[in-house]
């Protein structure tokens, strides 16, 4: 991932994507910003995966929640996409496509984005 700054400079964040089946593309804005987020699995992951429905009504923050330190929620003209920008526990998945389309960093690196980041930034996936 690249953070283009305004002079053109930029910075560089390993990431992890989408696995196959879940990968995806376009453009989409930055709408929603979130500290150490709650996470609710979306009703088609918990049908995939039917150990997560007793996260249904959310899981707290911490350290093992899958969005780790900080979210940034990504919108397009439809409205929430549903994918995010997100910290990760799971470090060992950084670099590989192991999300559900979500693109996670390692907490120290969200948090950094997460600061440099406004509501209202565009996003490109390429």
């Amino acid at each position: 991932l690249y953070f283009v700054e305004g002079d053109g400079m930029a910075m560089r964040y390993g990431i992890g994507v989408g696995r196959e089946g879940f990968e995806w593309h376009g453009t989409a804005h930055i709408a929603l910003k979130r500290e150490w987020p709650t996470w609710t699995p979306p009703a088609p992951m918990i049908k995939r995966q039917p150990e997560l429905a007793k996260f249904a009504g959310g899981m707290e923050p911490g350290l093992k929640n899958p969005l780790g330190a900080r979210a940034m929620y990504l919108f397009n003209k439809g409205g929430d996409m549903g994918y995010r920008l997100h910290g990760s526990p799971e470090w060992f998945s950084i670099g590989k496509a192991m999300s559900s389309g979500c693109i996670r960093l390692m907490n120290q690196d969200i948090i950094d984005l997460y600061d440099r980041t406004s509501v209202g930034a565009k996003v490109i996936v390429m």
